[in-house]
């Protein structure tokens, strides 16, 4: 696993990275005094620095193999820690403030938002690396302009079709539904919406109302003051789910288990879904086709895309060896190549997911991914989340009128991140 050619360490300025990286968050520091001369400093440095990186036990493999080749071409020494990945984001924001964090950890890029407001990470540059990636996880991994993370892989949501029942893709949702509807099956199409809403699941078509959760600036980056999924696309959605829960084309009753269990047994010939779902469906023997998700308002229904990537700490004193072990190594085709291999999603390397494509299910829910936006990383979300659901539920169960609704949830909203 080699350094690309434009490796800070590969292309002479290995003595600079190691004379900068001294030590790793929390550990020891260099002797005050020295008689060595400077060449025999560096040379030590180099030998003793180490960055400390958390990561979660899928990926620890492909990244002990990185660490490897990076501490032999640069002497700096890459610790990994294996973490539970459920609980990084909660022991990273308590552990960089004391000095005791790691200089790099392994994270989601919704977490990026909390993590920039509690001064735990820092800009990343990515220089003419940037271009190396998909542009969607790019623009997931930047907080107000300013990138802070290398993107390793995507994920997104899909359309499942069975080609036994519905041999065409179809071309929008009112033809996903008579398609469903000739098939004889029991459900027309199937899609997680349970008695708590499932917002995530059905932004793609709240999406083609032209109603997303909040508007960008100028350089594109979501603004939390621009509250947009209240305009009048959103309280179209909101009419638009009532009449749905009324045909039955969408029921709180279907939860996540139950819309798997229905499509893989034959009961339906669309599910709007992930790439976890496939694996069982192909069990099943049903013959598979992955489409774009169909619009519903007009406009392209575009899912959510979550990131995962690498951020560096705020208290690094590593940041020119941890920015280059992260931009010339995880961030490279080969490294990126192994973390698809393992994880099953696919690569933010550019490169690496034109290789994945050789799986036909990743390149399907990569080239959807790639026209999809990146789920809101600021930390105004929480609210959201905290509502939207609840009120979608309430307008497909027919217990609220869905504009008023709608008004109620947004009001909400926007009262508790204090517009």
């Amino acid at each position: 696993m080699k350094p690309t050619t434009r490796s800070l360490l590969a292309s002479g300025a290995l003595t600079a990275v190691a004379a900068l990286a001294l030590t790793a968050c929390g550990g020891s520091t260099a002797p005050a005094e020295s008689t060595s001369s400077p060449a025999q400093e560096s040379e030590a440095a180099a030998s003793s620095a180490t960055l400390t990186v958390w990561v979660d036990a899928n990926r620890a493999p492909v990244l002990t193999e990185a660490a490897k080749s990076f501490e032999e071409s640069s002497g700096v020494a890459v610790d990994l820690v294996t973490k539970d990945f459920s609980k990084i984001q909660e022991d990273f924001l308590r552990q960089v403030p004391t000095g005791k964090g790691p200089d790099i950890t392994i994270g989601a890029h919704d977490w990026l938002g909390n993590l920039v407001n509690n001064g735990v990470v820092q800009p990343v540059e990515l220089g003419e690396t940037a271009g190396d990636f998909q542009q969607v996880a790019v623009d997931a991994m930047s907080y107000d302009g300013k990138s802070y993370g290398v993107p390793y892989s995507t994920e997104n949501l899909a359309l499942l079709r069975n080609t036994d029942l519905a041999p065409e893709a179809p071309a929008d949702y009112e033809q996903m539904i008579a398609a469903g509807e000739e098939s004889g099956a029991e459900f027309p199409f199937l899609v997680q919406v349970s008695e708590t809403g499932d917002p995530f699941h059905l932004y793609p078509f709240q999406a083609s109302f032209g109603a997303p959760v909040f508007g960008t600036d100028a350089n594109g980056a979501y603004n939390a003051a621009d509250l947009a999924l209240g305009n009048a696309g959103g309280l179209e959605f909101a009419s638009w789910l009532a009449e749905q829960g009324e045909e039955g084309n969408l029921r709180t009753s279907i939860d996540a288990d139950i819309a798997k269990e229905k499509f893989v047994s034959g009961d339906s010939p669309f599910l709007i879904t992930g790439p976890w779902n496939v694996e069982a469906a192909q069990e099943a023997g049903i013959e598979l086709a992955i489409d774009p998700i169909p619009s519903a308002g007009g406009e392209p229904a575009q899912p959510f895309v979550g990131v995962q990537g690498f951020f560096v700490s705020s208290k690094t004193e590593n940041l020119l060896a941890a920015t280059e072990f992260l931009t010339n190594y995880i961030g490279t085709e080969q490294v990126q190549t192994k973390l698809y291999e393992v994880g099953n999603r696919p690569p933010a390397n550019n490169a690496a997911f034109e290789a994945a494509k050789d799986d036909e299910t990743i390149a399907a829910f990569g080239e959807v991914g790639e026209n999809g936006v990146p789920m809101p990383n600021v930390p105004e979300m929480a609210a959201v989340w905290e509502f939207w659901g609840v009120a979608e539920a309430d307008i497909i169960s027919g217990k609220a009128d869905p504009a008023e609704r709608w008004e109620q949830m947004a009001g909400d909203i926007e009262a508790a991140i204090g517009k």
